[in-house]
């Protein structure tokens, strides 16, 4: 079987796959898969920060030239998708690839590239992702709301991933070292 460089790291919101990614850079160089989105830009955010901020227009064509390697809208009603050109970026740049995406782009992503292993981070409990996304800065109970819907509609498909890991409440070390142990076995 084909290996790859590039990892699927995949979640709901609150199950802490930034953190995860982020801890893993004491265990591996990093290169993150930067996904281009239609969604508009934050504060602190740059072009290629954690995005590249493209209009609808712009999107469209991307899709009708056929460089996206995988793309979806999503509930917020944005384009989010990754090109070929940035997979090929990361996968020469020597580092382990990480690819944040939600589960439409997996499911895109292990048809067109299955020896992309995709690992599949949660909460143990909806009651804790929900805790976790209350904790965040200025959320609305719409926000909150949307995203457990979202989340219990996410929790129809984890069979399309090769593994599990629950990050734990106090134990995000824990989760970490079990992505990694992953990752190690694959490449």
């Amino acid at each position: 079987m084909l290996k790859s460089n590039i990892f699927v790291i995949s979640g709901p919101s609150g199950a802490g796959e930034d953190s995860i990614i982020e801890g893993l850079k004491k265990f591996f160089p990093i290169e993150r898969v930067i996904t281009t989105t239609t969604r508009a830009m934050r504060p602190r955010e740059t072009q290629g920060n954690p995005y590249f901020f493209v209009s609808q227009k712009e999107f469209q064509k991307k899709i009708a030239d056929g460089n996206l390697a995988e793309y979806a809208q999503q509930y917020n009603g944005n384009y989010y998708g990754v090109t070929f050109d940035e997979l090929e970026r990361v996968r020469n740049s020597g580092k382990i690839g990480i690819w944040k995406i939600e589960y439409k782009g997996v499911k895109t992503v292990k048809s067109k590239y299955p020896e992309i292993i995709a690992i599949f981070i949660n909460a143990p409990s909806l009651e804790v992702l929900e805790n976790r996304i209350r904790r965040r800065d200025n959320v609305s109970k719409e926000y909150i709301e949307e995203r457990t819907k979202y989340t219990k509609e996410w929790m129809r498909h984890t069979d399309i991933y090769d593994y599990t890991v629950i990050n734990e409440e106090g134990k995000l070390d824990e989760a970490i070292e079990k992505v990694a142990k992953i990752i190690k076995n694959h490449i």
